[in-house]
């Protein structure tokens, strides 16, 4: 048989996962030999499994030419990935869940982008429009938050971090993986934020996904986890123990990469203390001539519209025309939250001295800032979010139809370009 490259190579981590393994993977293989266009593998990835697992996935690995099994005996899917992706022959590394919670339609939409050179990364996405998720309020609410930090902390602009589904080129693993840390869940977030750091074009698609209620994941445990991740990796970009090579292109088209959390921080305090007391000057000005709801109402606004341009220049890094009176209107927006918070203070002092009036509106206006100063970096300031390519009439996805084509399957394609070092033990 003529030796063919393999396209797409499919990593199934999995930990003590004997119940639902082997149903999985089949249905998996199944997909694959009904039409999948390009050749693919499935590499199931036990990592340090104590059941019966990793005997099923032997097992498979025997019956099925599509399957490889390979054995790690330390936990950690964050280990396992970058471990096998590090040494994959393939031209494009992807991951799915073994419950596979997301349709596999989602599949073939997921790695096209990435062989046609069109993307460097592809993730399933449950928050994006036209996603159809099922999944309780608990899980959603954690996982927007945990988003909605991304986005404010470490200036993401991705749109769901944890969606067990992504992809990723192998030269672009190969340059960004030793980069990272994480042996667990964080793993994927990681790479992500660094894929962005280092220009990467990262491709969003809608899934349909349906929530594992079987699952064994200790939320609680794993969100601790993610946040001391967050956390540390902040740390390293900030101070540049991290250095991420530019990949490809820029962080967003016409502005400059914005400043790291820190230099943020400083520079949007500095602009608010302005900001703060220009409008307290201001309110005791109008106050002499005014109700103060009326005054309170002038004051936040004259200074909401000083404090979205000096942020958006000093604090963000974007300078020209291009979107300011957008930011403007979103700022004036984010205003009305701090006119919010300021008039039912107010409302609360029927009738309190002016240095009262002036203290906890000082207060009111603090807590506004804090929220401002998110919106700022999740909206205000960020990127729209991506458009996602579309069927065409005929019903096929646009790569499709301009003749990305796979040929047979070999399930033993050579080993190419290989890093030194020992490999995970594997059963093929």
């Amino acid at each position: 048989m003529t030796m063919r490259v393999l396209q797409v190579d499919i990593v199934v981590p999995v930990r003590n996962e004997e119940r639902d393994l082997a149903l999985s993977v089949r249905r998996l293989v199944s997909y694959l030999r009904a039409g999948f266009p390009f050749t693919a593998r499935v590499t199931i990835a036990d990592n340090g499994s104590t059941d019966g697992t990793w005997a099923i996935a032997d097992r498979l690995a025997r019956e099925l030419d599509e399957v490889r099994a390979v054995r790690m005996e330390e936990p950690g899917r964050g280990r396992a990935l970058r471990a096998i992706w590090s040494q994959s022959d393939a031209e494009v590394l992807a991951y799915m869940d073994v419950d596979l919670s997301t349709d596999l339609n989602a599949l073939l939409p997921l790695v096209a982008p990435l062989l046609s050179g069109h993307s460097d990364v592809a993730i399933g996405t449950r928050l994006a429009r036209g996603s159809r998720v099922i999944r309780g309020p608990k899980r959603e609410l954690i996982s927007r938050c945990y988003n909605l930090l991304l986005h404010a902390c470490m200036g993401a602009r991705f749109s769901d971090a944890q969606c067990g589904f992504k992809a990723i080129r192998r030269e672009q693993a190969r340059a960004l993986l030793p980069l990272t840390r994480d042996t667990g869940w964080f793993f994927d977030t990681e790479l992500l934020v660094l894929a962005e750091r280092a220009g990467l074009r990262i491709h969003e698609i809608p899934v349909d996904w349906i929530d594992d209620l079987d699952s064994r994941v200790d939320i609680v445990a794993t969100a601790l986890a993610d946040l001391r991740g967050m956390a540390r990796l902040g740390r390293g970009l900030a101070r540049g123990s991290i250095k991420v090579p530019r990949l490809r292109g820029s962080w967003m088209a016409g502005a400059r990469p914005a400043p790291e959390l820190p230099l943020q921080i400083a520079s949007f305090a500095v602009v608010g203390i302005a900001s703060t007391i220009a409008y307290v000057l201001l309110y005791l000005v109008l106050r002499g001539v005014m109700s103060a709801q009326a005054a309170n109402v002038l004051s936040l606004l004259v200074t909401a519209v000083a404090n979205t341009a000096a942020n958006r220049r000093l604090t963000f890094g974007i300078s020209g025309r291009r979107h300011a009176a957008r930011h403007q209107v979103k700022g004036l927006i984010a205003f009305g939250i701090g006119l919010a918070l300021t008039s039912g203070a107010l409302a609360v002092l029927h009738s309190a001295s002016r240095g009262l009036e002036v203290s906890v509106l000082v207060a009111a206006n603090l807590v506004a800032t804090v929220i401002r100063f998110v919106l700022y970096r999740t909206w205000v300031f960020g990127t729209s979010k991506p458009s996602y390519d579309r069927p065409t009439p005929s019903g096929r996805h646009p790569i499709e139809r301009d003749h990305l084509r796979s040929e047979a399957f070999d399930p033993h394609p050579a080993a190419a370009h290989a890093e030194p070092g020992p490999a995970p033990a594997a059963r093929a």
